[in-house]
C-alpha cells in the first residue's frame, strides 16, 4: 500500500527510531518498501538502512532530486514521506488505511494528508491538555515537513514532485495548499524532540 521514502544525511541514529516505528506497519502489510534517499553521508547511516532491508539510494544531488528519484523508483500508489527521526503515534497505521481507502473509494487521489505536529498522548490525559494540543494544531498555518506527507504517486508527479531548491520539503506543502491537505489524527513525535 505504502512506499516510505526518507531523506537522509549523517542520521543513522534517528533513522534507527524512525525505522523502529515502521516495523509494525510493515508486519501488518501497510509499508511495502522504504527507500532511504542518501545524500553522501560520512556516518553509518546507509549501513542502517541496508541492514533494515531498505532500499538505499545515494547520490549528492540537491534533496529534492533525490527525492524525486526516490519516488520514481517507488513501486507502491502511495507514498510516505517521512524525516529521520520522526516516529508516527499509536493508531497511524489504521488511520493512514484507512485515508487512503477513503480516497480511493471516492476517487479523491488529489488530496494529501500530514501527522499532527503534536501527539494527543503528549498533551495529558486531560480533556483540557487535548483541546489546547487541538487549539495549538488548529492555528498552526503551515504544516512542518517533520509532520510526514502522504500523498499519492500521481498527484505527486503531477504537482511536480519536490522543486530543486532550498527548502523544497516545505515548498512541496505549500504548493498543495490547505484545501487538499488533511491533518491526521495520529500526531508524530519529531526529530527535535527527545525520546524518553
Amino acid at each position: 500500500m505504502l512506499s516510505v521514502v526518507i531523506p537522509a544525511r549523517d542520521c543513522e541514529r534517528p533513522l534507527v527510531r524512525t525505522l523502529a516505528a515502521l516495523v509494525g506497519a510493515a508486519v501488518a502489510g501497510t509499508v511495502r518498501e522504504v527507500i532511504v534517499a542518501e545524500g553522501g553521508s560520512q556516518d553509518d547511516t546507509a549501513q542502517v538502512a541496508e541492514i533494515a532491508g531498505c532500499t538505499v539510494l545515494v547520490s549528492t544531488a540537491p534533496l529534492g532530486a533525490r527525492l524525486r528519484d526516490a519516488v520514481a523508483a517507488a513501486r507502491s500508489p502511495w507514498l510516505l514521506f517521512l524525516r529521520p527521526g520522526t516516529m508516527p503515534d499509536s493508531g497511524w497505521i489504521e488511520e493512514t488505511t484507512r485515508f487512503v481507502e477513503d480516497a480511493e473509494r471516492r476517487g479523491r487521489i488529489d488530496t494529501a494528508a500530514v501527522f499532527r505536529a503534536e501527539p494527543l498522548g503528549r498533551a495529558g490525559p486531560s480533556l483540557a491538555g487535548q483541546a489546547l494540543a487541538l487549539m495549538r494544531e488548529a492555528v498552526r498555518r503551515r504544516p512542518s515537513p517533520d509532520q510526514g506527507l502522504l500523498i499519492n504517486k500521481r498527484f505527486y508527479d503531477s504537482l511536480g514532485g519536490h522543486p530543486d531548491q532550498e527548502n523544497s520539503e516545505s515548498a512541496l506543502l505549500g504548493r498543495l495548499g490547505s484545501r487538499r491537505l488533511v491533518r491526521l489524527r495520529s500526531g508524530v513525535i519529531s526529530p527535535d524532540e527527545t525520546i524518553l
